[in-house]
């Protein structure tokens, strides 16, 4: 199998693929581009051209630029289904030592934390065929209200009752993650 035949390969599985995560040169890519098999969507991203993207396309591409990124508040609100906010940017945590990202599409709002702060609550969900690391529901309501200066009061407390409304929250867990404990 020559290294064409393997990205075409990979992008079928991965959906977005990046150089780093094949190990071929990048001439290779760049020359599956001119034929039309591969395109670029971004910076580094390529896909196949038959690719269909999913309405969280964004919060993979956040995902596979910045590895270390936590979707988080509005974008994780969003994701679940609850609440009524359609976010213009994606929200991510990051920890607070990390390098600020810089991505020209798809605009970021950075929240940093770390230790438990950062840690407790992630979910691993498969988008487009990728793994992205997004923030629980409880994990999510309760940093809603934490971060609550910078998202609005109201929205907390919609996410809230929407999410006992439809059932969506274990109460042990919003308890737990309110107070940034180990979880």
């Amino acid at each position: 199998m020559n290294d064409k035949e393997l990205v075409i390969i990979q992008a079928k599985k991965l959906g977005v693929i990046r150089p780093r995560d094949l190990g071929v040169p990048r001439t290779v890519l760049g020359e599956l581009v001119r034929q039309g098999r591969l395109e670029r969507t971004g910076w580094g991203l390529y896909r196949l051209p038959s690719h269909e993207p999913s309405e969280h396309h964004s919060l993979l591409e956040v995902a596979v630029r910045v590895p270390q990124a936590i979707v988080c508040l509005l974008s994780a609100l969003e994701f679940h289904g609850i609440g009524t906010q359609s976010p213009h940017k994606v929200w991510i945590t990051i920890d607070g030592k990390a390098r600020q990202p810089r991505l020209n599409y798809p605009p970021l709002r950075t929240v940093r934390a770390s230790g438990a702060a950062l840690m407790s609550g992630i979910e691993h969900y498969c988008i487009e065929g990728r793994g992205v690391a997004i923030y629980s529901i409880e994990k999510t309501i309760a940093d809603c209200f934490k971060y609550r200066n910078k998202i609005g009061l109201d929205v907390a407390l919609e996410a809230l009752k929407e999410a006992v409304a439809n059932r969506k929250l274990n109460m042990d867990y919003l308890w737990r993650y309110s107070g940034d404990m180990p979880g």
